[in-house]
């Protein structure tokens, strides 16, 4: 695409199916290289990835010459089919429907970044369900409670 120039940042976040907590510590960075091998073989720019055992945030430059739509159809079903093969859990691994991606301007790349980077500190006084509500309001995101997420199974 000659002389398109973009700047685009995205912020995405989707979680494992069910909300299940099995992204384990032992394998979680060999899982964010993968993703970011993805992002990258898609020819976007990964800026952070981050996350909890039961979802994943991924902030990247996105290039104009795919459709996010398309970019988390690859991130999620490449990632589901690598962990399935590579047997890191005992069950079949599914990331669940959709996901939440937010645009931020360069000013505020720098704060997100930090934001990802802490995750682990911002789940110790909120759950990801409080934090994805949130994002959804500061965004002015309508969505219906009811197709949010599937309800955790125990």
């Amino acid at each position: 695409m000659a002389n398109t120039y973009t700047q685009v940042h995205i912020h995405a976040v989707f979680t494992v199916q069910s909300r299940n907590c099995i992204i384990h510590q032992s394998w979680k960075e060999e899982l964010y290289r993968y993703l970011t091998g993805i992002v990258q073989k898609n020819g976007h720019k990964l800026l952070a990835i981050n996350g909890m055992p039961d979802h994943i945030h991924l902030l990247f430059g996105m290039r104009p010459t795919q459709s996010l739509s398309d970019l988390m159809q690859d991130v999620k079903g490449d990632s589901s089919k690598w962990i399935n093969n590579k047997r890191l859990i005992k069950s079949h691994f599914s990331w669940q429907e959709g996901y939440g991606a937010f645009s931020y301007n360069k000013s505020g790349v720098n704060s997100i970044i930090d934001y990802i980077k802490d995750q682990e500190l911002h789940h110790r006084k909120k759950t990801f369900v409080e934090e994805y509500h949130e994002f959804l309001e500061k965004f002015e995101v309508d969505f219906d409670e009811r197709y949010l997420f599937i309800p955790v199974e125990y």
